[in-house]
């Protein structure tokens, strides 16, 4: 498979979160992945009721690992429902041959050998309170049991949600964990997505922080985001730029942004950051990002940001147009 990203593992472990195995991490400010059932309303956040991580594990790491799901079923204190519960979640995990490098996993809608690999562990979730507010631990897993993908520097773990029935949000978190029962974060480890669903923070001074990394021959980014509900800005912090104006989705919509980069961004993570607005609060507003170079191909989001946070990241000061565009 050919890659620029041959330095990225000694990158990760100067990287200043390289402990931060939670996704989403503390430091992007986002409290949960979100997939909806399969007869979701598009407009709630999620566009195809599907999403797909990469867990990586250093070559280094000789003793088991595992993967933890926060809140996996559907009921009443962190999920989003419509009318009464009845969604069903399926999680599944894969190791092995074409995980990660099968061209199909990198697509932005779950198609064609998307759920390449070998199925290691699988497990289906509804509407129970037996793992509300807990977590759920798929292992132990062996680290050779990912697919060795050396330029990532370690065993690659694929963890799929799909949203099987039913038309509620399932609000959850992973971690990648050295323990079965609690969350240990495993050294130079990292996880990262192609197309991410989330939820944002209720919280007006919170910044949502997304980190897609950029490959030495990348020249320019586009930036696509959908169902923003004109919640606020999108700003592009990078090595270079203290900020860049995107383009902000409105309700079931998507809105693209052209990133030019420049010399000094290659090898580097961009911080996509989503500001809320001040003035109109929206709550519970799920979103979803993609990143596609030049050529279209998708750019990986990482929860550790590769070299770290870009440093010209400074203080943001959010302004309300006079025209406000409705919710």
């Amino acid at each position: 498979m050919k890659t620029h990203l041959r330095n990225i593992f000694g990158l990760l472990l100067l990287s200043n979160f390289s402990f931060s195995q939670q996704v989403p991490a503390v430091e992007e400010n986002i409290p949960f992945l979100v997939t909806f059932g399969k007869e979701g309303d598009k407009s709630w956040g999620d566009d195809d009721f599907s999403q797909t991580y990469f867990f990586v594990v250093p070559k280094f790491q000789v003793t088991p690992i595992y993967i933890r799901v926060f809140d996996a079923e559907i009921s009443a204190d962190f999920d989003e429902k419509k009318g009464e519960y009845n969604t069903k979640t399926k999680f599944s995990v894969y190791g092995g041959k074409e995980t990660f490098t099968n061209k199909d996993v990198r697509l932005k809608d779950p198609a064609g050998k998307y759920k390449s690999g070998n199925l290691l562990a699988t497990k289906t979730f509804v509407n129970s309170d037996v793992y509300d507010g807990e977590w759920y631990t798929f292992a132990p897993f062996n680290p050779s049991e990912g697919e060795l993908v050396s330029e990532y520097g370690g065993y690659i773990f694929k963890i799929i949600s799909e949203g099987l029935s039913g038309d509620d949000g399932n609000l959850y978190k992973y971690f990648l964990s050295s323990s079965p029962i609690e969350n240990k974060a495993i050294e130079g480890g990292n996880a990262f997505t192609f197309e991410f669903t989330f939820r944002l923070s209720d919280n007006q001074k919170d910044i949502a922080h997304l980190y897609p990394y950029v490959e030495q021959n990348v020249y320019s980014v586009r930036i696509s985001n959908f169902d923003f509900d004109f919640d606020g800005q999108v700003n592009i912090v990078s090595m270079a730029k203290k900020g860049e104006l995107g383009k902000a989705s409105g309700d079931n919509v998507w809105e693209n942004t052209t990133h030019i980069i420049v010399e000094k961004e290659k090898k580097t993570t961009l911080d996509v950051q989503f500001i809320k607005n001040k003035k109109v609060h929206i709550k519970n507003n799920n979103v979803t990002l993609y990143v596609t170079n030049q050529d279209g191909n998708l750019l990986p989001i990482y929860t550790v940001p590769i070299g770290g946070v870009p440093q010209n990241n400074s203080k943001i000061q959010f302004k309300q147009k006079k025209k406000t565009t409705p919710y």
